[in-house]
């Protein structure tokens, strides 16, 4: 462990940090999952109300800067498209 006091707490901070991101990711790729897995069950009223809460997400991560913006757009981007060619 570091000596210097601001160093200590950096440490700490970022172990802090990465650890609300990781939980904020983990619950990005289960809302996704949730959205293709109604995909896959063939549900479209099902994966209407999954990609409603999995751009929820997303964007509420891109925002706090778990993900880049762009990065947030793309996977809103793919998983809308998935969803509107079910039918």
């Amino acid at each position: 462990m570091a000596n210097i006091k601001s160093a200590k707490k950096r440490v700490l901070t970022s172990a802090k940090r990465a650890e609300l991101n990781k939980a904020e990711k983990s619950g990005v790729k289960t809302a996704v999952k949730k959205v293709y897995a109604a995909i896959d069950s063939n549900d479209k009223a099902a994966a209407d109300a999954a990609l409603k809460n999995a751009i929820s997400a997303i964007e509420k991560a891109g925002s706090k800067g778990v993900y880049h913006k762009c990065t947030a757009s793309r996977k809103v981007s793919r998983l809308t498209k998935a969803v509107n060619k079910m039918a």
